[in-house]
């Protein structure tokens, strides 16, 4: 199978209107108080807006579209999430409208334990009074059909009794929720038998999902992410229903990451001061 790189020229973009509706659905499935309509939308909260909504006959089997930014590099392969960073240069505001344009940014094929693997970095620009409010990239992995993906076995297992944590309770019907509201239908988070088929024992926590827990605990404890670049990476795949946690690795609230069921870390993440123009980094093979 030949795959091919991704047109770095090509873009697609959206506008829409910033309105309470989604971030009051999120707030649900997080079991809190939606934002008031005068307050700016909470950070990484975007991930329910602005979204692609394809047609139908544009999905593939596996439910994703197979074509568009970004195009999967080959016929039949299977996409991965693998990690980002979000920079936040100034909130979003209900009540008015947005725009996201998306592009190819990075295209680069390399091999890894499941085989080869093609990685590209998507990169989303968020406007919003005429000002860039968010950048967004996510690294985004596509690999061969026939092969599971092989777990790091050196995930690491973390003491979570120095710092609070958040707790969040995945089952499916959540996993189920959260593909609705990002409008993610991917079958491996919602379907048993798909994911089985793609080589997975369960069903696939969502890597956004993980890393929007991780930055609800920096949020919730009054870390600044205003001015920061928020870079999280999967770094072990979880998968089924199970209790996750996100622990603080300091008081600073500047790194944390998530452990499953069996206190193994399952992602991380770091803020770090935003830099103009900042290259994207390199990227690490996928575990999720």
């Amino acid at each position: 199978m030949t795959s091919s790189v991704p047109d770095l020229r090509v873009s697609t973009s959206r506008t829409e209107l910033i309105t309470p509706e989604p971030a009051e659905a999120l707030a649900g499935l997080l079991d809190l108080d939606p934002p008031a309509a005068w307050e700016p939308l909470p950070a990484l909260w975007h991930w329910v807006y602005l979204l692609e909504r394809r047609r139908q006959s544009e999905l593939g089997p596996d439910g994703h579209p197979t074509h568009g930014v970004p195009a999967p590099p080959a016929a039949g392969q299977l996409r991965m999430f693998a990690g980002g960073r979000v920079c936040l240069r100034t909130h979003l505001r209900f009540g008015e409208a947005a725009t996201r344009t998306t592009r190819v940014v990075r295209a680069t094929h390399k091999q890894g334990a499941s085989g080869p693997l093609t990685f590209v970095t998507v990169r989303s620009e968020i406007e919003q009074q005429g000002h860039v409010a968010i950048v967004d990239e996510q690294d985004i992995v596509y690999r061969p059909q026939g092969r599971a993906l092989v777990a790091r076995p050196d995930s690491g297992t973390a003491d979570r009794s120095p710092a609070p944590g958040l707790v969040l309770d995945v089952d499916p019907v959540l996993l189920f929720r959260f593909s609705a509201l990002t409008y993610n239908a991917h079958r491996i988070h919602y379907d048993q038998a798909h994911a089985a088929a793609e080589g997975y024992p369960g069903l696939v926590v969502h890597g956004p999902l993980q890393a929007l827990l991780m930055g609800e605990l920096m949020r919730r404890a009054g870390a600044a992410l205003l001015g920061q670049e928020f870079a999280y990476r999967l770094v072990a795949p979880v998968f089924g229903a199970q209790r996750l946690t996100a622990t603080a690795v300091d008081a600073s609230m500047t790194s944390v990451h998530v452990l499953d069921g069996a206190s193994q870390v399952t992602a991380t993440s770091t803020l770090r001061p935003w830099t103009a123009h900042a290259p994207t980094r390199s990227h690490q093979a996928p575990h999720s």
